[in-house]
């Protein structure tokens, strides 16, 4: 992602939809053969967040630094606040989650999380086939479809970032009940 030709971002693109499905296409084998254990509880959601910063610090750089690749309606690129909220909840809940682990209580996720992680990746994909389009050597084809659907595109970039921020912010808030309880009740 971080090569300058669209060749080479919708080629990050691509992978990043793999390790998107996969990650659905393991949770989806682990329930339907009944082989959920505590260390998936534990490693799947961490898999979730190496995913996440290994995306969304490259698109914020890029962003940042490219402005002609930022853009988006609303918030041009990605804004600063947006990346500290994004991956401050994952270092919180995950230092939470080592933390209650170490208790011997496994926190596995919780639906909204399982959501939050969704419109994140939802987003993150729709951000990088972005910065593809509005790369060097992309050449965007002439016409009202292209136009239509660069502005379709950009409005659906931004929305699910608001999404994912909403679902970020509910789903901590969620957990963070949920780790209270835990971590308040006595432990032998």
């Amino acid at each position: 992602m971080l090569q300058p030709g669209w060749g080479s971002r919708l080629a990050a693109f691509v992978l990043f939809i793999v390790a998107a499905l996969s990650d659905l296409w393991d949770g989806h084998l682990a329930r339907s053969r009944d082989q959920i254990t505590s260390f998936g509880k534990i490693v799947d959601p961490i898999a979730d967040k190496l995913l996440l910063v290994a995306t969304i610090v490259p698109l914020y750089m890029i962003m940042s630094e490219q402005l002609e690749l930022a853009g988006l309606p609303l918030f041009e690129g990605i804004p600063l606040w947006a990346v500290i909220i994004l991956l401050g909840r994952e270092l919180l809940i995950t230092t939470l989650r080592f933390f209650a682990a170490s208790q011997g209580d496994v926190v596995a996720a919780r639906t909204l999380g399982k959501r939050k992680a969704l419109a994140q990746n939802i987003f993150i994909g729709a951000a990088i086939l972005w910065t593809a389009f509005r790369s060097p050597g992309f050449a965007a084809p002439e016409g009202r479809a292209w136009t239509w659907f660069a502005g379709f595109h950009g409005w659906f970039t931004t929305t699910f970032l608001c999404v994912a921020l909403v679902l970020t912010v509910l789903s901590m808030v969620l957990y963070l009940g949920v780790f209270s309880r835990i971590l308040t009740r006595e432990h032998p």
